[in-house]
């Protein structure tokens, strides 16, 4: 019986795309006022440096990938040595733009009554700075105290660790088939595929259960309860 069920952060409570869209632009209309030149860069170039930095550096924390995103776009105009100001802008503008998607607050507040509920995640997205402040009975964050990123095992021990009961009986509730959901089951919890997009799960991944909408995921523990 699941008695515990730990949500990812972003993409699956957080909408994390408008709000890193629009920081990037808050970076790219200081660049050009800094700097005429930078009129010939555009948003597309700054969303490549972010896949190159992640590409190769992935097991790094979030907040410093972007901040090497951020030194790639910033030397394309000879403004490298500004990165700090330019990162302070761009998380300041991050955080002032993100909200949970909107079934997340009625869903978060059906299933509190129901079980207890933990908040996961190899990003930044800090619940107080999310919208989401005081919503969890825990919260874990990787690189806290040295904790690895998903998939490793050890970030789902503390998860289980935290949530103080088998792992049986956590349900892991994320967007990513393979670091939310066949990871999660690999450590022995239960999974379960937020898929908001529609999108097709890989033939190798089996999750527990797959929902459109946290609605639907209320509906679905109301039903198992």
């Amino acid at each position: 019986m699941v008695s515990v069920v730990v949500f990812d952060a972003d993409e699956t409570l957080v909408d994390l795309r408008p709000a890193v869209t629009g920081a990037l632009v808050a970076v790219l209309e200081e660049m050009r006022r800094v700097n005429p030149a930078a009129a010939e860069v555009g948003l597309a170039e700054l969303e490549a440096d972010w896949d190159e930095a992640f590409g190769a550096r992935r097991a790094e924390p979030v907040t410093r990938l972007r901040r090497a995103a951020l030194a790639r776009s910033l030397a394309r105009v000879g403004l490298a040595d500004d990165v700090d100001r330019f990162a302070e802008l761009f998380f300041a503008r991050r955080f002032a733009l993100t909200r949970p998607y909107p079934d997340v607050l009625p869903a978060l507040a059906a299933l509190r009554p129901r079980v207890t509920l933990g908040y996961a995640t190899n990003g930044n997205s800090r619940a107080e700075r999310c919208g989401l402040a005081g919503a969890f009975a825990f919260e874990v964050y990787a690189h806290q105290n040295g904790l690895p990123k998903k998939p490793a095992p050890e970030f789902f021990a503390a998860v289980v660790a935290a949530a103080g009961v088998l792992p049986s009986e956590v349900l892991h509730v994320g967007d990513s088939p393979a670091l939310d959901v066949a990871a999660a089951q690999r450590a022995g919890l239960r999974a379960a595929w937020l898929n908001r997009r529609g999108e097709t799960c890989p033939v190798e991944v089996t999750p527990d259960a797959t929902v459109s909408t946290l609605t639907q995921l209320v509906e679905l523990i109301d039903r198992s309860a």
